[in-house]
């Protein structure tokens, strides 16, 4: 038997952390079983007010802590003995040579850089000095020689451990401490993930190096199908909070429902702030309202475009839901409801619905989360793009017909345009000024998403709306569907071998028609 797969013996450890949670109970189980305990610095003075021996690693290493505390443990007696390869009589017969001990058991987390970054008006230079460097040193060299060395990284590891002492006379396996081994990569990871993040921010180029560096937030009860395992990440844990922290009520939210809410508040952003209300399914939206009076009304519009689909559905509302708007809402079965804030009298009229989730979200925060890139699995790598924040406004967009869209039109088509982006591709929308009016999603052909949007509209809206298509169109086909239905204007990228013929039917059916030169796929 290895000693990798034998139990070993800790009879001095090596403790250095920017976290003391847990840290005096654990300090106390050492010393009560023995252990030499090393340290230094804040941590060290932590311990020794706990009334916990420490030896300084100063006076272990003989060696002054220097440069302002970034030189400590960088040191060969302090890495010497943690590296050793214990059955290796040359490292052992090496370590005696040079008096150096073996170090048993590292205990070390990292400055709070992920939490630094966060601040308001941190500077550059206190980002700097929170990237540790003998921290990660310190938890790859003992995660390296995981068969004689035992790592512990976050306090969250400490009952664990205390607990396979107790199980095991003192000893530690080498299953936990191969675990705690993968412990130390996964942390590092992270941690080096999240200082090239924050010198890439501000890059203009897609990086050559790409770490994503997560860490799971979140288990779920299963993925988008029950025969699977899912759970939700963050970009590592002292991020914080993520923005879907706050559910008020209702289920656990579950896979399915992180995509619709991730597409829906998507939307919601994209949105006029004063009044706006979208309604997703599968990720889709099947209703968009807007008002510059009420929420309620708002709502009632986005409702109106397809209130089949809208059963079972995700509401996003761009302003605090009042109780009127809560009683309109809790008519139709809804899955969840997200909004900036919900008043006293919102709250009530949905704890009616026991399993509704109500989930509070700061826009402002999401907006802010929305940025960076869109990462997708393709075969056997990653897709990494920008994220789709373009926004044209529509009264620079090029005229291609002879018509011109009058200014009621306009707002229509700029409402439509803002909505389609968010629609599977193929996409058409029709719209009015305020709402919209019907959706063709993810069809194979254009043509069909037309009919499928005019199939599902409202009737009594449809005639007068106008049309935004994510994509050109490759025939007339689509206009001249649209002109059967009332449809006045169209905005769309252009960019077809055949847009003269589309022009052409466009004039031949007197509709305005905008290029605006930007496509937006959604796949």
């Amino acid at each position: 038997m290895t000693m990798s797969e034998s139990k070993v013996s800790i009879h001095r450890a090596l403790i250095s952390v920017s976290d003391k949670t847990g840290l005096d109970k654990l300090g106390r189980a050492l010393a009560e079983l023995n252990i030499e305990i090393l340290s230094s610095g804040g941590t060290a003075k932590y311990l020794q007010d706990q009334g916990i021996p420490v030896i300084e690693i100063s006076d272990f290493t003989g060696a002054p802590e220097m440069l302002d505390g970034r030189l400590k443990t960088l040191h060969p007696k302090v890495h010497g003995g943690i590296l050793a390869v214990r059955d290796n009589p040359k490292h052992m017969d090496q370590l005696k040579s040079q008096d150096y001990k073996p170090i048993d058991l590292v205990v070390v987390n990292l400055y709070p850089f992920e939490e630094t970054i966060q601040k308001e008006g941190v500077s550059f230079g206190e980002v700097i000095e929170k990237i540790d460097i003998g921290g990660p040193t310190l938890l790859r060299a003992a995660a390296k020689n995981w068969a004689f060395v035992t790592t512990l990284v976050e306090p969250s590891q400490y009952e664990p451990f205390l607990a396979e002492l107790s199980e095991n006379q003192g000893q530690v396996s080498s299953a936990f401490r191969k675990q705690a081994c993968r412990r130390v990569f996964e942390r590092t990871t992270a941690y080096d993930s999240a200082i090239s993040s924050y010198f890439q921010k501000d890059d203009e180029e897609i990086p050559e190096h790409y770490s994503l560096g997560l860490q799971r937030k979140w288990s779920m009860r299963y993925g988008e199908n029950p025969h699977q395992k899912a759970g939700f990440y963050l970009p590592t844990k002292a991020f914080g909070q993520t923005v879907l922290e706050k559910v008020l009520q209702g289920k656990q939210l579950s896979y399915n429902n992180l995509l619709d809410v991730h597409g829906a508040t998507d939307l919601i952003c994209d949105l006029p702030a004063d009044y706006s209300v979208a309604i997703l399914k599968h990720t889709n939206p099947c209703g968009v309202g807007h008002s510059e009076t009420s929420l309620l009304e708002a709502y009632e519009r986005a409702l109106s475009c397809d209130p089949v689909s809208a059963f079972g559905g995700i509401v996003v509302f761009s302003n605090p839901v009042d109780g009127e708007t809560a009683k309109v809402c809790n008519k139709t079965f809804t899955e969840i409801v997200i909004a900036p804030s919900f008043s006293a009298e919102a709250r009530e009229v949905f704890k009616k619905k026991k399993n509704l989730r109500l989930l509070e979200i700061d826009l402002t925060a999401v907006r802010k989360a929305l940025g960076g890139y869109d990462i997708r699995r393709s075969a056997d790598g990653y897709l990494i793009q920008e994220r789709d924040r373009h926004n044209d406004i529509l009264s620079e967009a090029e005229i291609k017909t002879t018509r011109r869209p009058t200014e009621k039109e306009l707002n229509a088509l700029s409402l439509g345009w803002k909505v389609v982006k968010h629609v599977k591709s193929n996409a058409i929308v029709f719209s009015t000024e305020n709402q919209t009016v019907g959706i063709g999603a993810g069809q194979m052909s254009r043509v069909d998403s037309s009919k499928i949007a005019a199939m599902k509209a409202n009737p009594d809206l449809l005639k007068g709306s106008v049309l935004a298509s994510d994509a050109f169109f490759p025939f007339r086909d689509s206009i001249d569907e649209a002109a059967k239905h009332g449809i006045t204007a169209i905005v769309q990228p252009g960019g077809s071998i055949r847009d003269e013929e589309v022009i052409q039917a466009c004039n031949e059916h007197d509709i305005a028609m905008l290029f605006t030169g930007h496509r937006h796929f959604k796949h």
